[in-house]
Parts: structure tokens; sequence; C-alpha cells
């Protein structure tokens, strides 16, 4: 069983920073992709960033030059830097692992989610 555990999200001002963090456990052979959607109220669920395990990395336009995505493939752990943060930032963000490799397989796998709230 592969589980996805998030942390560091929270309240934030305009122009503040956080760091998320997310770790994959379980028995893992390998994990093609890593990254963070994020799904604000009343809209659909994108992607912020994403990394293969390849070195490749993919950011939302919105958050280019922002926001920082680091991946640690020996603990299946990314962090998300994210500074110079706005209000439009705000949302739950979503951990997901693609392509997880383990020994019933392959699949992919979601976080709870974190709250993040850039407010004043």
């Amino acid at each position: 069983q592969v589980q996805l555990v998030e942390s560091g999200g929270g309240l934030v001002q305009p122009g503040g920073s956080l760091r998320l963090s997310c770790a994959a456990s379980g028995i893992i052979s390998g994990i093609h992709r890593m990254g963070w959607y994020r799904q604000a109220p009343g809209k659909e669920r994108e992607l912020v960033a994403a990394n293969t395990s390849a070195g490749t990395t993919n950011y939302a336009d919105s958050v280019k030059g922002r926001f920082t995505l680091s991946r640690d493939n020996a603990k299946n752990t990314v962090y998300l830097e994210m500074n110079s943060l706005k209000p439009e930032d705000t949302a739950v963000y979503y951990c997901k692992a693609e392509n997880v490799f383990t020994s019933r397989g392959m699949g992919d796998y979601w976080g709870q989610g974190t709250q993040v709230t850039v407010s004043s």
C-alpha cells in the first residue's frame, strides 16, 4: 500500500513564503513523476509543478519564477518552495505520484490535500 503524506500548508500574508513536503511511503521500487496540483473553490484541479525521475520539471505559468519544486528520490519525497505568494494562490494543494512501481504493479496516488491560504 502506497501513501502520500503531505505537510507544510497554512496561512500566510501576501508576499510571504511556504514550503510544502510530500513523502511517499510503502514498498516502492520507483516513481516516475511526482508533483503538486491545486484546487481553488469553484475551480478545477490544476497542475502546479511536477518532476519526472529523469529530472524534467514542469511549472504552471502562473507560478514560474515564484515556486520551486525539488525532489529527493532516495526518500521518495518532493518539496514545493513557494515564494512571493499571492491571494490567488489560495487553494487546497494535492501531492500526486504517478507511475509508482511496487510489487503489486504500477499505479497513481494522491495525497489527502493541504490548505494554503494567502490573506492579509
